[in-house]
């Protein structure tokens, strides 16, 4: 008779010359079947509901919900293949309920001092600016920087807006998303608009020639790694840390009271 340890070998190869699987994952494969095969050593049926029920119990109490899950889709597949080569009239995992509850990350945000830093230099490097060239720069700036903190709207998005997108007389700004889907973001900070302000009056006729409301040096439509390398620069020069991301925005929207700097 086969013991358990014949039959993962025979499965290993199944993984590996049929199903022609990459050798990551015949590795996790071999070590989740062997940490199952050692585990039953304490148990009369290796193939039983409550063995493999106790199993997946002490998975939970060793390890983190992502490797849990990944172990017990390792042991169904294999049980699987039991049952395919008719080893198994009864597959155990017919029977258990396997589904559990995943923690959910909180997403990470920029703490308020460092937005707070972040702007001063950002407004700092506006003044410190050497000619006429660098003070366009640092409005332009300033402008995508502010926005991206009081709307936490995703680069892509700030970088396709158009001029009729923007209405700063009534604070608005049309916003196309994901999936062609379309909202409306109502603007309440003053700096913000002051900042927007400044830079369209900076640029207007950049503005007009290229279409776009956000436009590069040479007067294109600014890219999505420009404004990376935007936040990284300004990160830098601010001396912030923490690496921050341009998704970080969307759980930092800056609205302090008035005066206090964003």
């Amino acid at each position: 008779m086969n013991t358990l340890n014949t039959y993962i070998s025979e499965y290993i190869k199944y993984c590996e010359y049929r199903k022609r699987l990459d050798i990551k994952t015949l590795k996790a494969y071999r070590i989740d079947l062997k940490q199952y095969e050692s585990f039953c050593g304490c148990f009369p049926d290796c193939f039983s509901k409550d063995t493999v029920d106790t199993f997946i119990t002490n998975l939970h109490k060793q390890y983190k919900t992502k490797t849990v899950k990944r172990k017990i889709a390792s042991l169904k597949a294999f049980f699987h293949y039991m049952e395919y080569k008719e080893v198994l009239t009864d597959n155990p995992f017919t029977k258990l309920d396997i589904r559990f509850r995943e923690a959910k990350l909180l997403p990470r945000t920029i703490p308020f001092h460092s937005i707070q830093t972040f702007l001063s230099v950002l407004y700092a490097q506006k003044g410190q600016a050497v000619s006429e060239y660098q003070r366009r720069c640092r409005i332009r700036d300033i402008a995508v920087i502010e926005l991206l903190f009081a709307t936490g709207m995703r680069i892509s998005e700030l970088c396709s807006l158009k001029p009729a997108d923007i209405d700063l007389e009534s604070r608005n700004i049309l916003i196309y998303g994901k999936g062609a889907k379309e909202r409306i973001i109502q603007l309440g900070n003053p700096q913000v608009i002051d900042a927007l302000v400044l830079y369209q009056e900076t640029f207007l006729t950049d503005i007009g020639t290229c279409g776009y409301f956000f436009v590069n040096r040479l007067g294109h439509k600014l890219s999505d790694q420009s404004v990376r390398f935007m936040i990284n620069y300004y990160a830098d020069l601010a001396g912030i840390s923490q690496h921050i991301t341009p998704h970080m925005f969307r759980y930092s929207l800056c609205h302090p009271p008035a005066g206090a700097g964003c």
